[in-house]
């Protein structure tokens, strides 16, 4: 999935979400932990620098905050999770979540899923 307007969480566009790591520089000791745990392609590393960078802000997944978590030196900040509830609050992402969970149970229902190998 690339980071367009067509990239959406639960139907909002994504661009409209401002969820994205920030890197505290001076606190950075440029272990890269960040970079190789990102999954979504969010970092890139400045090796001149030695330094992550922010590439790719939308790819972040809404929410979560595990770069942030396993830094540390605590370099990694994130808006509060009050902002991040209000855009919940304002776009019914509750609704929607539990739509999908009736629409899909297929996909979600415990009973249905394949155990992992």
């Amino acid at each position: 999935m690339s980071a367009t307007s067509t990239n959406t969480w639960h139907d909002i566009p994504r661009d409209q979400i401002e969820w994205h790591p920030t890197i505290v520089a001076d606190r950075c000791a440029g272990c890269g932990l960040c970079v190789t745990s990102c999954g979504r392609g969010v970092y890139a590393f400045d090796y001149a620098a030695n330094k992550p960078v922010v590439v790719n802000p939308q790819m972040c997944m809404v929410g979560c905050t595990t770069c942030a978590t396993i830094c540390t030196q605590d370099a990694i900040e994130f808006p509060s999770q009050g902002y991040i509830r209000h855009i919940i609050r304002k776009n019914r992402v509750s609704t929607h979540a539990k739509n999908l969970l009736r629409d899909n149970r297929e996909k979600y229902d415990v009973t249905l899923r394949k155990p992992a190998v």
